[in-house]
Parts: C-alpha cells; sequence; structure tokens
C-alpha cells in the first residue's frame, strides 16, 4: 500500500499521482522529525493519515530512533496516542 524510503513514506494512485505523504527527515542521529503529512481529499475520512502515522512509528522501531513533530496533524495525533507511543515520542 506504502512506498517508504528514507524520510518518506508515501501512496501513489493508479496514475502515478502522489495521493498521500508523510515526511520525516534525520533531526540527529537518534532523531526523526515528522514535518509533513498530506492525504488527497479523495481518501479523507478513511484514517490514512492515522496508517501513516503507524508507518512511521514502526520506520523509527526498526531504524532505532525516536520521533518528534511539526506538523500540526502528527502533533495532535500523538497528543491523543501519547500514552501508548511514550517510549518513542520525544514531543
Amino acid at each position: 500500500m506504502f512506498n517508504i524510503t528514507d524520510g518518506r513514506i508515501y501512496m501513489n494512485d493508479d496514475a502515478g499521482k502522489m495521493i498521500a505523504e508523510v515526511t520525516f527527515p534525520n533531526l540527529d542521529d537518534n532523531t526523526i522529525i515528522i514535518d509533513h503529512t498530506f492525504v488527497d481529499d479523495s481518501l479523507r475520512g478513511q484514517g490514512i493519515a492515522a496508517k501513516l502515522m503507524l508507518e512511521v512509528i514502526n520506520y523509527a522501531k526498526t531504524h532505532n530512533k525516536k520521533i518528534k513533530a511539526s506538523c500540526s496533524y502528527a502533533v495532535k495525533w500523538f497528543d491523543k496516542n501519547k500514552d501508548e507511543y511514550k517510549d518513542i515520542y520525544l514531543g
């Protein structure tokens, strides 16, 4: 479903248009920062943005990184789920 690269997780539609994306560059050797989340209007209401957050968490765990967020969606999402991800989310 998602394409995963260092610093970016995204999804394209059948025509190759990017329709969902989260970017998370390295802040330092141990931390990534979620700085952008995008979900196309055609996917709204399907929980795609939350799935992107879970993919970033899996990426961070796999690469032994902690997470910070500057993207407003990511900040709100982690605020709602802070107890579950307090071991990985630094705020």
